[in-house]
């Protein structure tokens, strides 16, 4: 098209156009007012209004400027546009008079059809400009231009749009709404007089959401520079304001379906009122609560926000416009303005229906109404991105739905620019697959590995597949690669379409749903894109750009960090101390090295520091509340000096305090004298409040506290009455030293007296260095060294009367203690005692006097009396109650016990009460049932009791079965009983026997020496001690831990590294551990307070509770792996002791290392190799040899130290670094080898980098060993390192007329390049001339890059280095191959027999020479018929292998069919080897072509075939099967487990195909061991719902129903919430192939408390229409199904259809299916498209199946619903009238 390239020229866009005739009238040939008007134009210009001559010339034509055929114009561009428009006014003043228009009509065929094909008319050029394609972008965006956007950012003061065409646009705060505006103006008012003025209203992003669609209106179009980049930047300013978005819209213009921008004017019950800002009107809007969008929250529709809105319809004054959001609405494409009376209707943001006039190569075009011409570009027709065959999917003369994003106000006639891509069609933001935001599934600066290259536009640049399904990417042109790009092809070139590539993310627009990318160097380079990249605390390089210069000097530095990104370095963080010339230090284009303070994306702001101490700081940098732990050490910086202390910042905005009282240990009276802003200080945090936001800390050094004062603070005890001294007093505290240890301490300020009202009075009367006596020790922290005292006078005397409570284990029930309020609840109080210790003070447990009044009539720090209820020792709760509580529960107590319950059939007769039965009786009881863990047992018919199993054995040599203890036990065995108390089922303990009640459970001992012992003490927390060993009993499993019970009140956890010597027992711990099982365990820690026990069941002699200063070197030890990766395994031995196992301490065989044949908690044997305890670091090792037997075979032996290492070994290890001074290996431990880059190969290496990798295994030589530092030089050469090597060929080694093979490195139209194969990189050039018999013009033609020949040398150049080289077949003819022994050096014959040499010559004759295969010359007998020639060729190709790759056969069986031949034709071999004397070699080359033309055949073929598709799931699967064909199942599990590895991570399907093939094999060869851990792998590294379920369709296949149901269990169980596709799949396997439709019947139920709401309904209907479809059908059911659906969603005309279609089947009942029809059609609010949908549907049927009454009774029905529709309308109608006319 002309348009595309109008900027190049504007002369023949501007002289070309005449005025546009009607459509009508339209001449085909040139009329006598048209030639009139161009003969005279010819006259005033130069011939570039020449008129078309012929068809045949090029469109090309029209971009080119036009010259005279005798030069250029003399005529001035002034000069051309003014005859231009002269002779527009000829020719509409020819039109007005109406000359030449009566022959308008005949010829107009032939003239379109003309005009079609040369596109030169003057007429047609002008239709074309109007229907021109233009792409927008900056330049053709002027003010004024409106444009549909997508917010794509919120700041504070603006929103960014994104717009189409990769465009992105600012709206100002202010630019906004006028309503809006008066807001900002009156809270700023507002906020001059006060200071608190709250955020709503300006908030942006209560107003706005990201996604949302928008009209904006351009207000400006500037390029203003920035300092971080010296090309300017382009900004375009939009405005949100109706009175601008709705530009050109009149009153009559809105009309139902069109679009509007309106600004919320005021929120009322039922709705909002909207101001549309129209010029002509006050048309206003109204926007009911029913049509606003679920997800637009009330906060957004706040006065002054703007919304896009669709008019539903107006009232019948025609004042106000009813208005939707719905999606399904304003979204909906249907929903256009049909009823547009003009073109001004069709804003951005409409939906339009079109009709294509012309399917472009860039694009379409079409008219809306006939006149109004529409175009879609590159990107929003779907041509570029979605790579769509456009002509295919819109034909001409059709009309399509749309939606219009922009118009452009410059064209002469009026254009809108459209897009057809389905999220801007239905204005919803585009998604991934799984509903996942394109940012999130592949976020912006992510590096994609592989880009493929869908489609090419050489002019804009490259679409991209990025990997992310349905969002494509787009290059620039000027993106593709660094500098100019000359050319782009879709066929040639590097970045053809196919081609793959490494790109970065540079940019996404949402309204375009593309991603922007770059293919440049310095961008995949470049560290940071953005400023969101930069990570706060890292440390960063940059170079300074500037110094900034203030009043007092240098005030700071510029730091450039990456293209466009600047960083600020202040003053004060210049360096750790102040400089005073910063400029002598710093000069711009220094490199430095700072690290990064904070980041704060809205300001565009990055602030550093170059403070050695903060740069070169190993801490942890804080950036938040989460990571703080109180004791933490950190370097933070003094960002301001108070008097009371100082603030000091870290990373991003955390900020903590430092008290004056913790700068230091002495006395510091002024801050201000001891730190300065600026300076770094070392502090640990004392403590913090993430929700307050406060942190507090210290400088003081916590290791510095002495001896004397730990001492000191040891004895101290809480409760202790002391004398301190007052060092310091604030408004809150009062910090003293006590007198006699010198400890420091806080007296708060509400401690100083016992009514809170007085506590202020008392702070005035105590000033420092006074000496303060009774002071209480309220509590105490050692690790801080921190103490709080009281001066609480209640406190102080409970001390001294012992009634304060210090700890849980001295509060007793009944007892009276002294505290004071914490704090109060609207139900209960909290009282606090010392140390922390709280008891909860119901409401329930005041006077009734108090419950009454507020807070129940106390205060906090108020003191209390109270009296102790209940005690939780376990959890640490007390209940208590008020001291003044009465409650008269002794009468109730008295009462119950007068009548106590009776004992019925007792087992032992002596009792006959519950009175009988107390704490230590001895009775009899019978066995109800034996469990694992206890006996049940019965005193009586209704008194029960329990023996816990801990409770049956005095020791462990009682136990005759520890894995079943109890299994000697029967039912209704008698034994004797002694009661401990009653059993407490909840808390795993027993109570007094006064807690129980009728349902109590009794806890009894059998143990016979309870029995015996009259007083018998049953286990508990504080009988234990470390290393004291019990008999113990598994109470429960899991996967890192077993639960044992030593008593019925103590439960100990044993850890996995602690329950076995054995590892093979820690495989599976529910079999080697059942529970109830008795195991010996030794004590490790104990925390009764806290109800905590750690035990051990290994011997005593191994490693319990391993610590670094128990480790030794060798040791073997079981190890608990807590992390994998591709490196290392990480082990833990124990709860403070865990190391890394290596790459090389793996396995004795580097060859057969790899992490990830481990799993996470798994448990194995390492053995120490070496431990640095000092810094707390241990290598260990899983080889055999060190942890199963020593005399093992090692392939690769350990290495340790540098001392191992000789010059000359031959030793295997990994890449550990890839630099550019070559490779660093490591040998073992910290023992590193370098390889120099002229050490890794023989050959030349063009890009060595690729060739290797970290972790690669390598094998060299070590060629120098310097044992002072110990730096080891190797050898990667195989010169070096293979024994048998053969050297490489080199210049000197080559004479006139060897024959030698190569690869063709490089194709030029003169002549070809070839490498020597087996070379030290030695190239010949062949000339075209010596190619072949025949001239060859082109070699290009005839080879590629990459083709091996057999090529013979003709002249040698040995000081030059050259060779040439010659390809001609008759170089070959008459050799023999024992003229030469270098020529079976070559590598070039493709059989070795020695028995056979004619046979060996004439087969090394036929590989030499071109790539074709020469037939029909002399090549074929003279005697031979064309039927011969045919089987003679198909002979050939069967026994004849292709040609070998520099010596390696492809096929891997021409050995075997050479001798086969041999045997077939032995009996006239004389004869056979003089025919081929005879014949001329028949030349052909490369035969492993045959690969793509009969397929791989054998391993070999495979392994070729791989080397270049890697990524081929297909192919690993084929090579497979081959393998399992042969019988070879170790191969193809080999072949499998390369395959899962091989394939690249990015590749998921191919990787998923892969793992399932995998899956396959072992479910057929395989056992379950194999299978489970395939399937545990699998799941690792897929998406584990798709392998769950591939499994199961194999089991399915198979025919393993039972471990198919299994898998079916498990998904729904595991993906059941959130898949409803699982539980289909479920059901329909149980109806169609297990014939258990009630099972399937069942899942149902399930299915719809599992899932949510939104997943229900299309779930419940597959399974209705599972009982239609299925074997074992029942359609009632079936129809009960669909009745209930259809009763809950009646207008679901999808449900109708449905059962529709299940009902309406061969052999159905008539009635029923009529049945459907009528309820169906009788729906209330049917649309009418709907309606008659159904009613045609229906009469066909009835034209099928019924008779003609039927059919007219459908016609009737059908009349009278369309009678009714349009009453009702009708009745609508007047009601709004009447409404309306109740409004005025």
């Amino acid at each position: 098209m002309s348009s595309l390239k109008r900027k190049d020229a504007p002369e023949v866009s501007s002289t070309s156009k005449v005025s546009k005739a009607p459509r009508d009238s339209r001449p085909s040939k040139r009329s006598k007012s048209e030639k009139t008007t161009e003969d005279s134009t010819k006259s005033k210009s130069s011939p570039n209004s020449k008129p078309p001559v012929a068809s045949t010339v090029s469109r090309l034509k029209e971009e080119e400027p036009l010259f005279p055929r005798g030069g250029g114009s003399v005529l001035t561009p002034l000069e051309h546009r003014q005859i231009s428009i002269q002779a527009k006014q000829d020719v509409l003043f020819e039109q007005e008079s109406g000359q030449g228009a009566k022959k308008s009509e005949r010829p107009s065929k032939k003239r379109k059809t003309k005009v079609s094909k040369d596109g030169k008319s003057g007429k047609i050029n002008q239709d074309d400009e109007s229907a021109k394609i233009e792409s927008l972008n900056y330049k053709r965006l002027v003010k004024g231009s409106l444009i549909l956007g997508q917010v794509a950012e919120i700041n504070p003061l603006e929103i960014v749009l994104a717009l189409p065409n990769n465009l992105s646009g600012h709206v100002p705060i202010t630019a906004i709404s006028d309503t809006l505006n008066e807001r900002i103006a009156a809270e700023a008012a507002d906020e001059e007089e006060e200071e608190d003025v709250g955020d709503d209203g300006l908030n942006l992003k209560t107003a706005f959401k990201v996604g949302q669609y928008l009209r904006a209106y351009v207000t400006s179009t500037i390029e203003e520079s920035t300092a971080a980049s010296t090309k300017p930047k382009k900004r375009i300013e939009l405005s949100l304001r109706p009175a601008l978005t709705n530009t050109g819209l009149s009153s009559q213009d809105v009309v139902a379906n069109s679009t509007i921008m309106a600004t919320i004017l005021s929120v009322e019950d039922h709705g909002f009122v909207m101001e549309f800002g129209l010029s002509d009107s006050d048309l206003r809007g109204f926007l009911p609560r029913k049509e606003l969008a679920e997800d637009i929250p009330d906060s957004q529709m706040q006065p002054g926000g703007v919304i896009l809105c669709l008019v539903t319809g107006k009232s019948t004054n025609g004042k106000v416009a009813q208005l939707t959001t719905l999606p399904n609405k304003i979204g909906k494409p249907n929903n256009y303005a049909s009823e547009a009376t003009t073109i001004n209707t069709f804003l951005p943001g409409c939906a339009v229906e079109f009709m294509v006039s012309e399917v472009a190569k860039r694009g379409i075009v079409g008219k809306v109404m006939g006149s109004l011409d529409v175009t879609a570009d590159l990107i929003h027709s779907g041509l570029g991105p979605n790579a769509l065959d456009l002509e295919s999917k819109y034909r001409v003369g059709k009309k399509y739905k749309a939606r219009v994003i922009c118009n452009f106000p410059t064209a002469k006639d009026p254009k809108l620019g459209i897009s057809l891509l389905d999220h801007v069609v239905s204005l919803r933001s585009k998604s991934t697959s799984p509903s996942e935001v394109p940012t999130e599934a592949l976020p912006i600066s992510s590096v994609v590995e592989q880009c493929t290259v869908t489609k090419v536009d050489p002019e804009i640049g490259l679409f991209v597949d990025v990997g992310v399904e349905g969002v494509p990417g787009f290059v620039h042109i000027s993106r593709v690669k660094e500098g100019k790009v000359d050319t782009l092809s879709d066929s040639s070139g590097p970045f053809k379409t196919g081609s793959v590539h490494r790109g970065r993310v540079v940019g996404y627009n949402a309204i375009d749903g593309i991603f922007q990318l770059s293919f440049e160097k310095h961008i995949l380079e470049q560290p940071f894109l953005r400023i969101e990249d930069i990570p706060v605390g890292d440390v960063v390089h940059g170079e300074i750009e500037k110094l900034l210069v203030g009043q007092d000097g240098v005030s700071g530095l510029l730091v450039k960090l990456a293209e466009g990104i600047i960083g600020f370095v202040p003053e004060m963080h210049l360096a750790d101390v102040r400089l005073q010339h910063p400029e002598k230090k710093f000069r711009e284009g220094l490199k430095v090295k700072a690290r990064v303070l904070s980041v704060d994306p809205v300001k565009r702001q990055v602030k550093l520091t170059l403070k050695k101490t903060l740069v070169n700081s190993e801490a942890i940098p804080l950036k938040s509340f989460e990571e703080i732990a109180v004791g933490m050490q950190v370097p933070g910086t003094i960002i301001k000096v108070l008097a009371n202390g100082a603030i000091v910042q870290f990373y991003g905005s955390l900020r903590g305090f430092l008290p004056v009282s913790e700068m230091s240990e002495a006395y510091i009276k002024d801050p201000k004298e001891h730190f300065r802003v600026g300076q770094v200080v070392s502090v640990h945090v004392l403590n913090f409040d993430a929700e307050a936001q406060k942190l507090f800390v210290s400088c003081k050094d916590p290791s510095a506290f002495g001896l004397d004062k730990q001492k000191a603070l040891k004895k101290l005890k809480l409760g202790d009455v002391v004398s301190a001294k007052v060092v310091q007093k604030t408004e809150d505290d009062v910090f003293v030293e006590l007198t006699d240890s010198a400890l420091k301490a806080t007296l708060t300020l509400w401690h100083l007296a016992d009514r809170p009202s007085k506590c202020q009075s008392a702070l005035k009367r105590i000033h420092v260095g006074q000496t303060m006596n009774d002071l209480v020790v309220l509590d105490k922290n050692e690790g801080r060294h921190y103490l709080a005292l009281s001066k609480k006078p209640s406190i102080v005397k409970a001390s001294q009367d012992g009634k304060l409570l210090t700890s849980l284990e001295e509060a007793k029930v009944g007892g009276l203690v002294q505290g004071f309020v914490r704090n109060i609840t609207p139900t209960a109080a909290f009282i606090q005692f010392c140390g922390q210790l709280v008891a909860l003070l119901p409401k329930s447990k005041l006077p009734q006097e108090d419950q009454k009044k507020t807070d129940f009539g106390l205060e906090r720090y108020q003191p209390v009396l109270v009296k102790i209820d209940s005690i939780d020792r376990d959890h640490g709760r007390i209940i208590v109650a008020s001291s003044t509580y009465v409650e008269d529960i002794t009468s109730k107590k008295s009462t119950s016990s007068t009548t106590a319950s009776k004992i019925e059939n007792p087992v032992d007769e002596t009792i006959s009460s519950m009175d009988d039965i107390f704490i230590g009786k001895i009775t009899k009881a019978k066995i109800a049932s034996v469990k694992s863990t206890q006996l049940n047992v019965k005193l009586s018919d209704n008194v029960h009791g329990r023996v816990d199993v801990s409770q049956v054995f005095d020791s462990w040599d009682k136990i005759s079965n520890h894995k079943v203890p109890l299994n000697s036990f029967r039912v209704n065995n008698t034994i004797t009983v002694r009661v401990l108390g009653i059993h407490d089922a909840r808390n795993h303990r027993f109570l007094p026997i006064t807690h129980r009640s009728s349902h109590s459970v009794l806890e009894l001992s059998a143990k016979p020496h309870d029995l015996k012992d009259e007083t018998p003490q049953v286990l508990s927390y504080d009988d234990l001690e470390p290393g004291i060993t019990h008999v113990g009993f598994v109470n429960n499993v899991e996967k890192s831990a077993l639960w044992v019970t030593l008593s019925p009140n103590v439960r100990g956890r044993v850890s996995t590294l602690e329950i076995s010597d054995d590892v093979s027992q820690l495989d599976n711990l529910a079999s080697s551990f059942p529970v109830g099982s008795a195991l010996r365990v030794r004590v490790l820690a104990v925390n009764a307070a806290e109800g905590r026990l750690d035990l051990s069941a290994r011997s005593s002699g191994s490693s319990a509770n391993l610590t670094w200063e128990s480790v030794k070197q060798n040791m073997v030890l079981p190890g608990r792996i807590t992390k994998i990766n591709e490196r290392q395994i990480l082990v833990q031995l124990s709860e403070v002791v865990s190391g890394p196992v290596h790459l090389m301490d793996v396995s004795d065989d580097y060859s057969e290392t790899s992490t990830l044949s481990c799993s996470k908690n798994d448990v194995i044997r390492v053995s120490v190799v070496e431990v640095d305890k000092s810094n707390k670091k241990i290598r260990l090792s899983t080889r055999p040899s060190r942890v199963l037997n020593s005399s093992l075979p090692v392939k690769d032996r350990e290495i340790t130290q540098a001392s191992q290492v000789s010059v000359g070994d031959i030793l295997r290890g990994f890449v550990k670094n890839v630099s550019d001074k070559g490779l660093f290996v490591s040998l073992g431990g910290n023992v590193t080898a370098m390889v120099k880059i002229s050490d890794l190969s023989d050959r030349f290496l063009k890009d060595w980098k690729d060739e290797y990798q970290i972790d690669q295994l390598v094998k060299g030589r070590i060629i120098s060993v310097e044992a002072s530092t110990g730096f080891i030089q190797m050898s990667l050469k195989a010169s070096v390192v293979d024994k048998d090597f053969v050297p490489l060929i080199n210049y000197s080694d080559l004479h006139e007329g060897r024959v030698v093979t190569g690869k063709v490195r490089k194709v030029e139209e003169f002549g070809a390049f070839i490498v020597i194969e087996g070379s030290a990189n030695v190239s010949g050039l062949c000339h075209r001339s010596e190619m072949a018999e025949k001239p060859v013009k082109d070699a290009r033609k005839l080879f590629n890059e990459g083709d091996v020949v057999k090529a013979i040398i003709l002249k040698v150049n040995k000081l030059k280095k050259r060779v040439n080289l010659g390809l001609k077949p008759s170089y070959f003819d008459g050799m023999d191959v024992d003229d030469s022994d270098e020529e079976d050096d070559a590598g070039v014959t493709l059989f070795d027999n020695e028995d056979d040499d004619d046979e060996d010559d004439d087969e090394e004759m036929e590989d030499a020479g071109a790539s074709i295969l020469i037939k029909g010359t002399d090549n074929d007998s003279d005697e031979a018929s064309d039927d011969e020639d045919v089987d003679m060729t198909n002979q050939e190709a069967d026994a004849v292998a292709p040609l070998d790759a520099g010596g390696f056969d492809w096929s891997a069986d021409a050995l075997d069919k050479a001798d086969a031949s041999d045997e077939n034709g032995y009996g006239d071999a004389s004869e056979v080897q003089k025919k081929k004397k005879r014949r001329k070699p028949q030349i052909e080359v490369d035969k492993s072509g045959d690969l793509e033309a009969f397929g791989p055949r054998t391993a070999v073929d495979y392994e070729q075939l791989l080397n270049r598709q890697p990524n081929s799931s297909a192919l690993w699967i084929e090579y497979i099967a081959h393998q399992m064909q042969v019988s070879e199942l170790a191969k193809a599990r080999d072949v499998a487990e390369r395959a899962v590895t091989t394939i690249n991570s990015t590749e998921e399907t191919e990787k998923l195909n892969a793992w399932t093939a995998y899956l396959n094999l072992e479910v057929r060869f395989g056992n379950e061991d194999s299978v489970e851990e395939v399937f545990k792998r699998a799941c690792q590294v897929n998406d584990q719902q798709e392998v769950y379920q591939r499994l199961a369709s194999i089991y399915i296949q198979e025919d393993r129903a039972g471990k198919a149901d299994d898998l079916f269990q498990a998904l729904v169980k595991k993906f059941g919430a959130e898949s409803p596709e699982v539980w289909y799949n479920y059901a329909h396997w149980l109806h169609a192939v297990q014939n258990q439709p009630e099972r399937a019947r069942a899942l149902l139920p399930r299915a719809t408390q599992a899932l949510a709401n939104h997943a229900r309904f299309p779930l419940m209907t597959k399974f209705a229409a599972l009982e239609f479809n299925s074997p074992h059908r029942n359609p009632e059911l079936g129809r009960t199904m669909f009745e209930g659906l259809l009763a809950t969603f009646p207008k679901r005309f999808d449900l109708w259809n449905q059962l529709l279609d299940h009902e309406d089947v061969p052999g159905a009942d008539r009635a029923v299916v009529r049945d459907v029809f009528e309820r169906a059609a009788r729906v209330k609010g049917l649309k009418a498209r709907a309606a008659k949908k159904w009613f045609k549907r229906w009469a066909d049927w009835e034209e099928k199946h019924g008779d003609p009454k039927s059919r007219d009774r459908v016609s009737a029905k059908a009349v009278e619903w369309v009678r009714a529709k349009a009453e009702a309308k009708a009745s609508k109608e007047d009601q709004d009238e009447e409404d309306g006319d109740d409004d005025e």
